[in-house]
């Protein structure tokens, strides 16, 4: 017999996961509270970052906390009110980030890493999403010669040990490939595996058209409502009641709805993130999704027009919008490219679920059968959907995952 399956969350996670379990055999339920796509996995920077195997740490040098305290920076921003509730996470966040421990977590994090744009490309030829993505990586660019040798270590380091591409490029180099950049650059980096999308919410569209024509179903429901029917699990959607022998948690920031009503109690933290389109001055172009390292922010060039990211803001998930950082990015980024007018109506702002140790939690509920977690994948959602998609499902369905997750698995937070 045909087993049901609800996907809690239309994320690219959530759709991600629904994809696979359909191809499975199981009838696949994808529930989400609105329009799938249009919460985290709306607002990114547009990259399936290969190069990523080193997850984002918490600064340990002082004099560089020292700094951010002012809370005057781009790459970072925090509400004072929300750091009693955020304390705890952040100092185990903190200690995870120590040399040690960061590097240990590096290698368990590599494979998810490894698979991400395989796994990506299975779903895009699947959903005839070719259109939408690019193969060229992305740039990173650096305005001191002290940050650019640093980094073109880390580079080859990383190269060596997980076998990542790249070019360090010169001054005279960077000119060339990027016209209308302005500044005097002291170098950068073309990291060449990563693939870029141009646009993140319609990628994850057409792999819901694409699950929706194998055979799956979407519909709209709150996740509140989820609970036990005997041995299976019930909840309310606008098409009326549904069952089903399992239910993922793919909800991001959200997963404590229904974590937290089954007795679980994740550090989940919150990072969260603003972005803005612009149009170009005269006939400017620009090239590549490109990074200024040194002050936090990134361009996009998309099909909306350049997208202006900012780096993490420290804020309660449900607090009002504070786009002070995109504010401070957009007259840093003006200097440096000819950005012309706002495109959007107002910034867009979105929260990245995080956990302390920098991975995502996969696996099964350590004291529920039938209840999966997929959630906590902080900056790298969009990267990691795919893999963590068939990973679960592979592991739902009673296969062995293709590679060892054991590392991100639920128990390690909640026995």
């Amino acid at each position: 017999m045909t087993k049901d399956a609800i996907v809690l969350g239309a994320g690219i996670v959530g759709v991600s996961t629904a994809i696979h379990l359909q191809r499975r055999g199981r009838q696949v339920t994808l529930v989400d509270r609105g329009d799938p796509g249009r919460e985290t996995s709306f607002g990114n920077a547009g990259l399936i970052q290969r190069e990523g195997v080193v997850p984002y740490g918490f600064p340990q040098q002082f004099g560089l906390l020292l700094r951010y305290a002012f809370n005057n920076r781009i790459d970072a921003h925090y509400h004072l009110r929300a750091l009693p509730a955020q304390i705890a996470f952040l100092a185990r966040y903190w200690w995870n980030s120590n040399t040690k421990r960061h590097e240990m977590i590096s290698r368990a994090y590599a494979p998810l890493i490894e698979h991400s744009v395989s796994e990506h490309n299975d779903l895009i030829e699947a959903s005839h999403a070719e259109e939408l993505i690019r193969k060229n990586g992305w740039v990173e660019l650096f305005r001191s010669s002290e940050k650019r040798d640093a980094e073109f270590a880390e580079a080859e380091r990383l190269s060596r040990e997980f076998g990542i591409g790249y070019d360090a490029l010169s001054s005279a180099e960077i000119a060339t490939m990027e016209p209308h950049l302005r500044g005097d650059f002291a170098g950068a980096l073309r990291w060449r595996d990563p693939w870029s999308v141009l646009d993140p919410h319609g990628l994850t569209a057409a792999y819901r058209r694409y699950f929706e024509s194998i055979g799956g179903r979407v519909t709209t429901g709150n996740a509140v409502s989820l609970g036990m029917a005997g041995k299976a699990w019930r909840m309310v959607t606008a098409e009326g009641s549904i069952e089903a022998e399992d239910v993922v948690v793919a909800l991001g920031p959200w997963a404590d709805i229904v974590t937290k009503r089954f007795g679980y109690a994740f550090p989940l933290g919150v990072k969260r993130g603003y972005h803005m389109h612009y149009a170009t001055e005269g006939n400017a172009i620009l090239n590549n999704w490109t990074l200024d390292a040194e002050r936090g922010y990134l361009l996009a060039p998309m099909s909306r027009g350049v997208r202006l990211t900012t780096g993490a803001e420290f804020a309660l998930r449900d607090a009002p919008k504070t786009p002070v950082q995109l504010d401070r990015a957009e007259a840093v980024a003006r200097t440096a490219f000819p950005l012309g007018e706002r495109l959007d109506p107002e910034p867009w702002m979105g929260a990245r679920p995080c956990t302390p140790d920098m991975m995502p939690i996969i696996g099964k509920a350590p004291r529920h059968n039938g209840l999966w977690f997929a959630f906590g994948h902080a900056h790298h959602g969009l990267t990691l959907g795919p893999v963590t998609g068939r990973v679960l499902a592979e592991l739902i369905t009673g296969e062995t995952p293709f590679i060892d997750i054991s590392a991100y698995a639920p128990s390690r937070f909640a026995p």
